[in-house]
């Protein structure tokens, strides 16, 4: 029997939100945790997820997410890539890779193109403000009249500028639908951890109440830092680069989940990256032993199941 009167209102079901840190070739914990989510709920993961938000590698994840890829089609993308960028020496040599690489994948994709909401984030080098590329006006909080989907930039350049993780990358260059040419680096230096963004669109842009979101956050997972061989050694300087980035998107990703935790601790979320002590699990984000990437899907795979029954609760 029905009840509650012809002007009853029916429940809106819950935004479903994905959230995908940066970490370079990392990316393969976050690959092995969406493999097993994939296999749970049964279909791809566009169609459950009405909004995914990814930060450099997670930026290159979340939109092949968003224009209907599987997650074993982008794993796929990642073992012939990934190792291929990383491997190179210098950051002209890692940027030509990475183009080539988004170039491939993409192709000439535009915003308007994905099946789902995105948000790719990025940081303007000059202005030093975040610049995040959306696919829908809905997102929009502001400037409403003039939106284009990413600004009118496709979705190889903004992805791009995500993994811009200057100085091991170069800088990228974009140029919107108003003609304006702007300079870009790695979302990873304002929101590895692209939570917080998300929310925004969720509570702000799109009008949901914070009860009505169910959140996946997935990081990269944490590992101690790789010893140096004697070519390290003697590239010191290098090394210690590369260890100050890494500590600095950590904090930057911890920053984000405690301040998610203080102001949003109402919003169902279920955070996804587990921290490895052991010296075999010692890694970063440049990471390009095949043998060692497969070891970090498999973590990510293991660490699902730990949280299995509280996924299968939030998600189906």
């Amino acid at each position: 029997m029905m009840t509650g009167g012809p002007n009853a209102r029916i429940a809106a079901p819950p935004l479903r939100v994905l959230t995908l840190d940066g970490g370079g070739a990392k990316g393969f914990y976050t690959l092995g945790v969406l493999k097993e989510i994939e296999a749970m709920i049964e279909c791809p993961l566009h169609k459950k997820f009405d909004l995914v938000f990814g930060t450099s590698t997670g930026a290159i994840i979340a939109s092949l997410i968003a224009l209907g890829h599987s997650v074993d089609a982008i794993l796929d993308m990642y073992r012939k890539h990934v190792p291929a960028v990383m491997s190179q020496r210098t950051a002209l040599a890692r940027s030509a890779a990475m183009k080539r690489l988004t170039n491939e994948i993409f192709g000439d994709a535009k915003f308007s193109d994905v099946k789902t909401g995105i948000g790719v984030v990025t940081a303007k080098w000059l202005m030093e403000r975040p610049m995040i590329f959306k696919s829908d006006v809905a997102q929009a909080h502001g400037r409403v009249s003039t939106f284009v989907p990413g600004f009118g930039v496709s979705i190889a350049d903004a992805v791009k500028a995500s993994c811009s993780a200057y100085p091991f990358f170069e800088r990228t260059v974009v140029r919107t639908a108003m003609g304006e040419d702007i300079e870009l680096i790695d979302g990873g230096y304002c929101a590895n951890n692209p939570t917080l963004y998300a929310i925004a669109d969720a509570v702000q842009a799109l009008n949901r109440e914070r009860k009505d979101i169910r959140l996946v956050s997935i990081g990269v997972g944490t590992y101690p830092d790789p010893k140096p061989g004697l070519k390290m050694w003697l590239a010191k300087k290098f090394l210690i680069s590369v260890q100050l980035l890494q500590k600095t998107l950590e904090i930057n990703t911890q920053s984000m989940d405690q301040l998610r935790q203080i102001l949003f601790h109402d919003v169902p979320t279920i955070r996804i990256s587990d921290s490895y002590v052991t010296p075999e699990m010692a890694t970063d984000l440049l990471e390009h032993d095949v043998k060692k990437l497969g070891i970090l899907f498999q973590r990510g795979r293991e660490s699902f199941a730990s949280r299995e029954k509280q996924l299968r609760e939030h998600l189906m």
